[in-house]
């Protein structure tokens, strides 16, 4: 999991059936899985040519909890950046916590209320020497921000990580679409939600092959497809689907 820092660099799916999620997305994505967890605490990891990506274990059994996916932000010190992010108007959902020989993390949510999770790798832990590049089916391409304000969100979110602006992109009554950059490189974008509706929210792109190829995939696993396959500004193409527990998922591929 070592990374920039200010970059994403794990996924977590939490769910209600982590058996029934392996099997998913290992067929519409093509990711394999691996159990590093213990009987006590049972993990999994979805990989990509062996390499871990993103993780799974069920959701745990709280009243207003559903399935999802969340994303993990590498900082340098997983405390101070809590401490910054409040100050930011972003809450603590669980405080700075120890995963031994691995990370501290920190659940929590931006000054508007979409989760994250902020964390520092242990330095002793090896980075995997094969990480697949950017790009590469099975890695997230995209990350999309639906925010109530999406002005007031890259600004929250470039104080912390350092984020810049890239292309901006008029979606008509639809409103902006702002580009952000890590690190010089446009992994993702930003917009305001229409009134009324739920959110904010974080969507991550897996990179597939063929979009259209994963459409009966997604359905015959039991998933559904929500919108798309269309094709975007700069001509890839995307799905946003739910599995068979309901969690939001997007696709997007560089060709139909």
């Amino acid at each position: 999991m070592s990374t920039p820092q200010g970059n994403f660099a794990w996924y977590e799916l939490m769910t209600t059936d982590t058996e029934a999620a392996k099997g998913f997305y290992s067929s519409v994505i093509g990711w394999t899985t691996t159990n590093v967890g213990s009987p006590e605490m049972p993990y999994t990891t979805f990989n990509v040519n062996g390499v871990g990506i993103a993780g799974l274990l069920t959701l745990p059994e709280q009243a207003g909890t559903t399935p999802s996916w969340i994303g993990y932000i590498h900082v340098p010190d997983v405390d101070a950046y809590a401490a910054q992010l409040v100050e930011a108007g972003g809450v603590i959902c669980r405080p700075p916590t120890d995963v031994p020989g691995m990370l501290r993390f920190t659940v929590v949510t931006d000054a508007q209320g979409a989760p994250i999770v902020l964390f520092t790798s242990n330095p002793a832990m090896a980075s995997p020497a094969n990480r697949p590049a950017f790009g590469t089916p099975g890695t997230v391409a995209w990350h999309e921000l639906a925010a109530t304000d999406g002005a007031a969100a890259f600004d929250f979110y470039s104080k912390l990580f350092g984020w810049t602006k890239g292309a901006v992109f008029d979606m008509g009554p639809m409103g902006i679409y702002q580009m952000f950059e890590e690190g010089g490189k446009t992994v993702g974008g930003m917009m305001t939600l229409p009134p009324g509706t739920p959110g904010p929210f974080w969507n991550y792109y897996i990179q597939v092959e063929s979009v259209k190829a994963a459409v009966p995939l997604i359905e015959a696993g039991g998933g559904a497809v929500c919108r798309g396959p269309h094709e975007v500004p700069g001509g890839q193409w995307i799905v946003q689907a739910t599995d068979p527990q309901g969690t939001s998922f997007c696709l997007v591929s560089n060709v139909a």
